[in-house]
């Protein structure tokens, strides 16, 4: 069953949702990551202030996924490519501005990838572009990664056909399935939230 727009969107918010209450359930506040002046996102939230300091430490910010403003789209990659992106693959990058998000499924952990910012969407986009040249010319089928696994060459990603998700070695055929859908995957994922 092919996923429609709306409900992968709805399936992303629940598990944002999820992940943030969990988060603030181990740690009593929002997500931390290093504050970066050069590479600012929506996602910021104000400055982390740690109860106790040992030495000195990097700035930190708080921060959580925001929606995406309306202006990321995969049209450049597809004339380029001359291909047309599945659309859960354009729905999830352009759903939301986020950190990638640790999560397990029954295969184990893995951290779902994200835009953090607009220069960020186009460092994924040519990061996409290469991932397609790639299995191109190793005449292999086109996927779209999403995700990472604990495993450094097992990726996650989206038969650009089909519409399902599967696991694959980079560089190699997908070699298992995970899912029909985007939506059904997402559904099936719980946050990962380390204490």
């Amino acid at each position: 069953m092919k996923s429609t727009n709306q409900d992968l969107a709805d399936k992303l918010w629940h598990f944002v949702d999820s992940y943030i209450e969990s988060y603030q359930k181990v740690h009593g506040h929002l997500p931390v990551a290093e504050l970066d002046e050069d590479w600012p996102s929506s996602c910021q939230q104000g400055l982390f202030t740690p109860q106790e300091k040992h030495g000195e430490q990097e700035q930190q910010i708080l921060w959580q996924p925001v929606k995406a403003d309306g202006n990321l789209c995969f049209n450049n990659i597809e004339s380029a490519l001359e291909l047309e992106l599945h659309p859960d693959i354009k729905n999830y990058f352009t759903v939301f501005h986020s950190d990638p998000l640790d999560a397990l499924c029954q295969e184990g952990q893995l951290s779902l990838l994200f835009a953090w910012n607009e220069n960020d969407f186009e460092r994924l986009q040519e990061n996409i572009i290469g991932h397609v040249l790639m299995k191109r010319k190793l005449k292999q089928r086109i996927t779209v990664f999403f995700a990472i696994t604990d495993e450094e060459d097992l990726i996650l990603s989206l038969d650009n056909e089909t519409g399902a998700v599967w696991v694959e070695r980079v560089g190699c055929e997908p070699h298992k399935k995970l899912a029909d859908s985007m939506a059904e995957f997402i559904a099936g994922l719980t946050p990962h939230i380390p204490a």
